[in-house]
């Protein structure tokens, strides 16, 4: 019987995370435990941990919200999987009892966690953050399911619902932009327009299905975007995480119709800053939690939907690290040297 894991904890925001053996505590109602085997890092644990969200009140906690793995066991109540299935672990809220976050202890000190974690080689989640990886899905794909693709493949499917003639801007190549063009893609859009101020990310943008490319960091990308478009994109998905992108994103849309969606959320206390007489045209913008995702409906139909189109999701997973490396996962994903950090888990108990 498992008793301790090995957890990459936030002690304090500004400092690194630290790896040590914490101890697991009982499953409650609704609780369940996985075996991890992979887990992805978002920008968002960046922002947690540079405590680019506020102040922490949890501290210290466990990191970490898109995984896959095989579940080691049940707490009552749960029905939606058992032991031995595999499973995608991810923030957004699905089907199931939404069990609190789990308390483990490290020395006498209670470690807290949310409803899902992934920074550990076990954890224990909540069942509505649990879904039932897709046959044929390989494990290490599977991470992408977790935040990635319901949030980028989310906006496009679920909010934006582009037709083949709309002209589609996705600004900002991380993984959840990237996950919105391939949606794009996916969905057979003559038009799409891929913004980032990294050309390796450009030019994977064009493998991708990308039709333009224009480097965001040049001073006249918003006339050359006009242009192509002759007045401005239908849709704009923003993803670069910076108020300046979000206006951007806005500057890049037609009068009449045009609308950007944004999933991203700079540092808390920061605000974007619009014309009014942009709106009154007819311009729309909205923020999107999770691409209005429903996990268990939603991402069997987007891996189905990838499959058929033939897109190379591996794509993003261009760089794996151990669970000791997390904090240079961390710092290459901040840096714009990875598009989506892969962690892989070990178990000594197998070995």
């Amino acid at each position: 019987m498992i008793t301790s894991i090995k957890a990459a904890i936030l002690e304090k925001t500004g400092k690194p995370l630290a790896i040590k053996e914490i101890q697991l505590p009982e499953l409650l109602n609704g609780q369940v435990l996985v075996k991890v085997l992979f887990s992805g890092v978002c920008r968002s644990q960046v922002m947690e941990v540079h405590g680019g969200r506020g102040e922490d009140a949890w501290l210290p906690h466990l990191l970490g919200h898109e995984g896959s793995g095989i579940v080691v066991a049940v707490g009552e109540g749960v029905t939606k999987v058992k032991p031995g299935d595999e499973v995608i672990l991810g923030w957004v809220k699905g089907e199931g009892l939404d069990a609190p976050g789990a308390k483990y202890r490290c020395s006498n000190q209670i470690i807290n966690s949310g409803r899902v974690t992934t920074f550990s080689n076990y954890t224990i989640a909540s069942e509505s953050r649990l879904v039932k990886k897709p046959r044929g899905l390989p494990f290490d794909e599977a991470i992408l399911f977790g935040c990635a693709l319901p949030t980028g493949a989310g906006m496009v499917l679920n909010e934006l619902k582009p037709s083949v003639d709309h002209t589609v801007v996705v600004l900002g190549l991380g993984g959840i932009g990237l996950a919105a063009l391939m949606a794009v893609q996916a969905l057979g859009v003559k038009t799409i327009i891929a913004l980032d101020i990294a050309d390796e990310k450009l030019a994977l943008a064009k493998q991708l299905g990308a039709t333009h490319l224009f480097n965001s960091s040049s001073d006249d990308v918003l006339n050359s975007v006009h242009q192509l478009t002759k007045g401005g994109a239908d849709m704009c998905v923003e993803s670069g995480g910076k108020v300046s992108t979000i206006e951007l994103g806005f500057s890049l849309i037609r009068n009449g119709g045009g609308k950007l969606i944004f999933a991203s959320h700079p540092t808390e206390g920061e605000m974007i800053r619009l014309a009014p007489h942009d709106l009154i045209s007819g311009k729309q913008i909205a923020g999107s939690w999770g691409g209005a995702t429903r996990p268990d409906q939603d991402i069997p139909r987007m891996y189905n939907l990838f499959k058929i189109a033939n897109i190379p999701l591996n794509s993003l997973l261009t760089k794996r690290y151990s669970l000791e490396q997390i904090n240079e996962a961390l710092d290459d994903l901040e840096a714009g040297r990875v598009f989506r950090p892969l962690i892989v888990m070990n178990h000594p108990e197998e070995v």
